[in-house]
């Protein structure tokens, strides 16, 4: 899959750490990297993969797998290629770090529960594990530890507390250590607070 990257930061030859930022539906590559200087990610590598047409997949994350498809495999597999990339360049997985806002959280969440293992750190704004139910029988491995936090607004039109308290158990139960917070009647938005929490939960990390 040809997808545009965009990157900031530390060069990633150069880089211990990096952060893989995904896009929210409607957004680009420019938007989520435009985060960052809010962030205490001044030594990572910033890499922005760019959804075709700006959006990952057609159809809410709720819907069955497979009216999203052949999108849905596809972006899983560009976030595969990114690690791929990150890791041929002498960064650890441990050193990995992913971020999303809205769509692009959802695609975090499964694309690492999907390939559990020891990250640097999940940060999703607005997100949970994707499909009409959650299926455990497509995760596997185990996150060591791995810091997740997860902001949410309750309502959210787009992401129901439930399936982001569904997440938060599965993942718990994988071995991460998942941090969750909801926000009354916040709205579909990053909240300061989410930043702050984000910097003190998973980018403070020494």
């Amino acid at each position: 899959m040809n997808t545009e990257i965009l990157t900031d930061g530390m060069p990633l030859n150069e880089a211990k750490k990096a952060l893989i930022m995904i896009h929210g539906r409607g957004a680009g590559a420019h938007d989520i990297l435009s985060i960052a200087k809010h962030l205490k990610v001044e030594d990572f590598a910033l890499i922005a993969p760019e959804a075709e047409n700006r959006t990952w997949y057609p159809y809410s994350f709720l819907a069955p797998l497979d009216q999203n498809e052949p999108s849905f495999s596809k972006s899983l597999e560009a976030i595969h290629e990114v690690v791929v990339a990150v890791l041929q360049n002498g960064i650890e997985k441990e050193n990995i770090y992913f971020l999303g806002f809205s769509q692009g959280a959802c695609l975090a969440l499964e694309f690492t529960t999907r390939n559990a293992a020891k990250y640097g750190g999940i940060v999703a704004f607005t997100g949970g594990l994707i499909g009409d139910q959650v299926y455990e029988k497509h995760y596997a491995g185990n996150f060591e530890n791995t810091p997740v936090f997860i902001g949410t607004s309750d309502p959210d039109f787009h992401v129901p507390v439930e399936r982001v308290n569904d997440t938060e158990a599965l993942m718990t139960k994988m071995g991460a250590l998942v941090t969750k917070k909801i926000y009354p009647n916040m709205g579909h938005t990053i909240s300061q607070d989410e930043i702050n929490l984000a910097n003190e939960l998973i980018f403070n990390k020494k």
